[in-house]
């Protein structure tokens, strides 16, 4: 038997653990928690200082007889989970169920999974950090105290199977005032001048400013035509050519909430998706006996902190220095908290600055490697220097109306040449070159175009848009925002549709109960100074008791009003307006994991449910007789088929589109490229240019 035993919550990391510490170590896994607060009942004394009573999780017994029998056995048990609250409280209460002394040093944590970093985690053990369990304690009874006394009291009221949480209930309300809004919006009508302009046939094109040297808005038709009349000819002088250099610095390395974001735009990533994938490059990929085995690829990604260590530092001033050229190489700026950051830990970044995208390539699946190299390239360019433009701002003036006239070229790309920051509205950063100008200049304007608009309500909310919005309004912590994105969709309180968050009517409900009987659930100050308070417990300046006893003292009384006072809700069925094939009765929407379906009122003496299929005004290309529907996978990826099938089998993961090829007459379909729409042929080699 080893001299020492040292446990992981990962079975995936405890090979390669092991591989590193030497023959004197075993490594094995908990497999995450070993024990909680029980799903049967409350768990929580709140006489007794909200005492949680914690039992062995159903189906771990197995698991901690084994660890209590390979502990007996070792001269000294090294507790080795994940450096957060959770991975502190995991190895708290594995000390309990192995007896382990918590004061010892039993505790050893590191932020990546390399040789070196665990050798060296390994010569400075330290004892079970208490404030960070209490901080852990708190978050889980908080979440406890509000799900257990609200959830069977929206069962009895409204439906069974409902919940309520914290920071889920935030997150539902922000989806819910944000569909409202886009409801009462009222567009307002606003107008735009384009114009080409043309000097020595090289052509460019400006928009109307203002008159007499004022930003002027142009709100309706007549406001255009005072414009256009004031005219004098289509002659426009060059009135001035402001040129400056400017100057764009890159982004810091991820965080949990930006590589969320990033990994959404740039690869349409999920955010469970992205943290389980960023889980695997964690925990260690096998890279060949000659690149030392399975190892660890990037730092822990669960972090809200910028920070980078010194030695990742070096590493990348020297792979730009050798890669780039020492002109490509970034100031070195001193590392800062950000304001309301934990900073336990890093920034997500590559375990190596060497290990380029490109090398890993053959060992990592299509994943992996996207996501790997959006991680290398953030953290690459953000230690490289900041990419210089020269941009041109060119006045025209025509009897006082003004035109202007903008130009970018990028004088040196700097990080640019690595990796640029996504946007959610899509803007690229690109050259746009003007001709050569001066001022005393007259250029012809070859075509004027007013254009009408109208205000928009602001968009729903995608995940990336609502994690950015929850982090920037210190809504939950890096390891709430996939679970609470996870959550409110399987409650059936949000439906997504074409990739933003829609409200259901059972969401709507639910909240506006929670509003009206406790509105402090669904306040944003109150969360945030909740997760404030949180923080304070981790650093030890107040006791997580007296935290519990100032949020249930009020809610308490607020569930007693609750009980009396809350009427209960009847969530009518919707006739659907067909009836149903089986049995001749009605078929009624219904709410469901997956938003809504199709089901028979006759329920449960007939059991009939039915997809709600939505038509795209496509003929099926291959009977000719039905039409073609959106449908979905079990796996939620939406797919087109006929609405004869059975009878007809066909589909295409390619949206159909109603004309035929011009070429050949056959299925034009419209074709994901990048972030572009492309509609090709799917029989000859017809394409049309993509359309962002």
């Amino acid at each position: 038997m080893a001299d020492y035993l040292v446990i992981v919550e990962s079975p995936a990391k405890a090979k390669t653990i092991e591989r590193y510490l030497g023959k004197k170590y075993k490594v094995k896994a908990s497999m995450g928690h070993v024990r909680d607060l029980p799903k049967s009942q409350m768990g929580v004394d709140v006489e007794s200082e909200y005492k949680p009573k914690y039992i062995t999780i159903r189906g771990k017994g197995p698991v901690l007889k084994e660890l209590k029998s390979a502990a007996k056995k070792a001269k000294k048990v090294f507790l080795a989970a994940d450096p957060d609250r959770e991975g502190e409280a995991i190895a708290w209460h594995l000390a309990h169920s192995l007896e382990i002394d918590e004061g010892s040093k039993c505790r050893v944590v590191f932020n990546e999974i390399t040789k070196d970093a665990i050798k060296e985690s390994f010569k400075h053990p330290r004892s079970i950090n208490m404030d960070l369990v209490d901080a852990q304690q708190a978050r889980r009874i908080l979440d406890r105290l509000v799900g257990y006394n609200i959830s069977p009291l929206l069962w009895k009221k409204v439906k069974k199977g409902l919940s309520a949480g914290r920071v889920q209930s935030v997150a539902v309300k922000m989806i819910i005032d944000r569909e409202r809004e886009i409801n009462n919006f009222q567009p307002e009508e606003y107008w735009s001048i384009e114009a080409a302009f043309l000097k020595d046939k090289e052509e460019f094109n400006g928009a109307f400013y203002g008159v007499e040297g004022k930003k002027t808005e142009l709100k309706n038709k007549d406001d255009v035509d005072k414009i256009l009349d004031r005219l004098n000819g289509k002659n426009f002088k060059v009135d001035k050519v402001n040129k400056r250099e400017r100057r764009r610095n890159p982004a810091p390395p991820f965080i949990t909430s930006s590589l969320q974001q990033e990994a959404a735009r740039k690869l349409n990533f999920r955010a469970r998706k992205t943290m389980m994938v960023a889980q695997q490059l964690y925990e260690g990929i096998d890279l060949g006996k000659a690149e030392g085995g399975i190892t660890g690829l990037i730092t822990y990604m669960r972090t809200d902190s910028t920070r980078i260590s010194d030695t990742a530092k070096n590493e990348a001033t020297n792979y730009i220095t050798e890669t780039f050229g020492k002109e490509y190489l970034g100031v070195k700026k001193p590392n800062k908290k950000s304001e309301g950051a934990q900073d336990a830990h890093e920034a997500i970044r590559p375990t190596s600055a060497f290990r380029d995208p490109k090398s890993l390539k053959p060992v990592l699946s299509r994943d992996q490697y996207r996501l790997y190299k959006l991680i290398w390239d953030r953290f690459t360019a953000s230690q490289m220097a900041p990419a210089v433009m020269d941009t041109v701002t060119v006045h025209l003036l025509n009897e006082g109306v003004e035109f202007r006239a903008t130009g970018s070229q990028i004088k040196f790309k700097g990080f640019m040449k690595v990796y640029i920051e996504g946007n959610d509205d899509n803007k690229k950063e690109e050259d746009r070159l003007l001709p050569k100008l001066e001022e005393g200049m007259v250029v012809k304007a070859s075509d004027i175009n007013p254009n009408q608009h109208f205000t928009q309500p602001p968009p729903r909310y995608t995940e990336a848009r609502l994690v950015r919005a929850m982090e920037e309004q210190g809504i939950g912590r890096p390891s709430t925002y996939a679970p609470t994105l996870d959550t409110i969709q399987r409650r059936g309180y949000v439906t997504l549709d074409n990739r933003r968050f829609v409200p259901t009517e059972l969401g709507e409900i639910v909240i506006d109960l929670i509003k009206e009987f406790f509105p402090e659930i669904i306040d944003v100050d109150f969360t945030v100074k909740m997760e404030g308070d949180l923080d304070a417990v981790e650093e030890g300046k107040v006791e997580w008791v007296k935290i519990i006893d100032g949020f249930y003292g009020g809610f308490d009384k607020r569930l007693e009003i609750a009980e009396k006072e809350m009427e209960k809700v009847e969530i009518k069925d919707e006739p659907a307006g067909i009836d149903c094939e089986n049995c001749g009765h009605e078929m009624v929407y219904k709410m469901g994991r997956y938003g809504k379906f199709l089901a028979c009122s006759n329920f449960p003496e007939c059991r009939n449910t039915k997809p709600i299929l939505k038509e795209i005004g496509v003929k099926c290309p291959k009977c000719k007789d039905g039409n073609v529907v959106e449908r979905k996978s079990k796996k939620r990826r939406t797919f087109y088929g006929c609405d004869n099938y059975p009878e007809c089998d066909f589909i295409s993961w390619d949206k159909p589109i109603s004309r035929p090829c011009p070429k050949c007459d056959s299925l034009l379909v419209e074709k994901k490229v990048k972030k572009a729409t492309q509609i090709q042929c799917t029989n000859c080699d017809y394409k049309e240019e993509p359309q962002t």
